[in-house]
């Protein structure tokens, strides 16, 4: 480990908290993760952006918070499509994969066909990020760049086997058809027809009172606050 990433983990163990911690292990975490809050895991971006390397050894780190820190300062147009295979299937949990994986992937130059390759994966949480990895391209990507038959094709497969899915992708095909709705005008008659459609989606939400959004619920207030097409500069966040 070399003396940059030992000063950035020792510093992340040191902002960590058993009660942050808990609240990670509730929603899934495992494995190592020091409980360290996405705000404060922000503070150090400024610093990380300016060693690319060290954002990407961040990640190979294992660590949770290490790992959602690397997503946050890695540079996505450099990411090459190896990495982010990796990153895929070492997320481990679904913050990360639905988060920090996709995020980077949907801002790289490999974001269709990645989306389009993990959507089909056996792995739970690589399929997971691919159907993020696409909600998120969408939220920041023109529409005259988007192929209107292939979100239509997967709006149609989200309405017939959504709840067949296993429960992250459940949980990411309803946030699919959010996205469409609410980014591509042209496709809101479309979303809202398989949202109502779908209706409930039951998701395992763990120890949390989490719950999973009504799609076409919000899809219809997107549009009720005139937002609809309002597309994001970057999904990093």
């Amino acid at each position: 480990m070399t003396t940059a990433l030992q000063e950035v983990m020792d510093k992340l163990e040191s902002m960590g908290s058993e009660q942050t911690k808990r609240t990670f292990r509730n929603h899934g975490a495992h494995g190592s993760v020091f409980g360290v809050k996405v705000g404060d895991l922000k503070k150090l971006v400024k610093d990380v952006k300016k060693d690319q390397q060290l954002a990407r050894d961040l990640y190979a780190t294992g660590n949770s918070d290490a790992m959602y820190l690397a997503g946050l300062t890695v540079n996505p147009k450099t990411a090459t499509k190896e990495m982010l295979q990796e990153w895929a299937r070492s997320a481990g949990w679904y913050m990360i994969a639905e988060y920090t994986v996709a995020w980077i992937a949907a801002e790289s130059p490999y974001a269709l066909e990645l989306a389009r390759e993990w959507i089909e994966s056996p792995d739970e949480m690589v399929a997971t990020a691919g159907w993020s990895t696409y909600a998120n391209y969408l939220s920041i990507t023109p529409n005259e760049l988007l192929d209107l038959d292939e979100l239509r094709g997967l709006l149609k497969r989200a309405e017939e086997t959504i709840h067949q899915e296993r429960s992250r992708v459940r949980y990411n095909m309803n946030s699919f058809v959010i996205a469409v709705g609410s980014y591509v005008p042209a496709l809101f008659v479309d979303a809202m027809e398989a949202a109502e459609r779908i209706g409930k989606v039951d998701v395992n939400v763990g120890q949390t009172a989490c719950k999973v959004p009504p799609a076409a619920d919000y899809i219809r207030k997107v549009e009720e606050m005139g937002r609809t097409g309002k597309k994001k500069e970057t999904c990093i966040c």
